[in-house]
């Protein structure tokens, strides 16, 4: 599944079927964020499976992948450089924005009463490679064409950051538009697809339940 340049591959998308796919994504987001707290990774694995479905059944190249060993590698490369720019990104949010820490330690409390193995099972198997699928995979490529790779790319980014806005976390706001533009800007670059799914899968886990960048609260007086 190699991302052409132009990201714009096939014949162009009607401006219905965008308007539809776009919707579609944030009605599934405001639901997973607005909904009980307690089946949070349901929903979210629910939107995975609607999204991802959707972008298979609109891309069909999107159904032939070709994994090679090189995407493993490229993959953890991409997520380790996306890592190091969150570390940077925690503690500028911790000093600059009044609700930083509040709104991080928020973001980490949806692993409260849940099991790690499943919460890693889902963002590996549906919700990670569900969301190359649809924003890189389906919305950017189809803004690409006769638009151009670039202004396809910051649109995606731009979508990407403002269905997390019913979270009500200006925090995971601004993450989830740094993370898209991150990935979107190697998909205009013509990164493989099978080189994002892994890289977004390792990030999601390592950066959410392996080696998170909230810091332990301190203890002792």
């Amino acid at each position: 599944m190699r991302t052409p340049p132009g990201t714009g591959d096939g014949p162009r998308t009607a401006p219905g079927e965008l308007a539809a796919g776009t919707a579609l994504a944030a009605a599934c987001f405001a639901a997973t964020f607005r909904g009980p707290r307690p089946a949070f990774w349901s929903r979210m694995t629910a939107t995975g499976v609607l999204l991802g479905a959707f972008a298979l059944g609109r891309r069909p190249e999107l159904r032939r992948p070709r994994p090679r060993p090189r995407h493993l590698v490229e993959g953890a490369a991409i997520a380790a450089g996306l890592y190091a720019v969150f570390q940077a990104g925690d503690r500028a949010a911790r000093r600059v924005m009044p609700g930083g820490g509040r709104d991080i330690a928020a973001i980490y409390d949806l692993r409260s009463g849940q099991s790690a193995a499943r919460i890693a099972a889902r963002l590996a198997t549906v919700i990670a490679p569900a969301e190359e699928l649809f924003w890189r995979g389906w919305l950017q490529r189809s803004l690409g064409a006769g638009r151009g790779r670039w202004q396809a790319a910051a649109l995606a980014a731009g979508a990407y950051g403002a269905v997390h806005v019913p979270s009500g976390n200006p925090t995971l706001v601004g993450a989830a538009t740094v993370a898209g533009a991150y990935w979107s800007s190697l998909a205009a670059l013509g990164v493989d697809m099978e080189s994002l799914v892994v890289s977004h899968l390792l990030w999601d886990v390592v950066i959410f339940l392996v080696a998170p960048t909230e810091r332990p609260a301190p203890t002792g007086g």
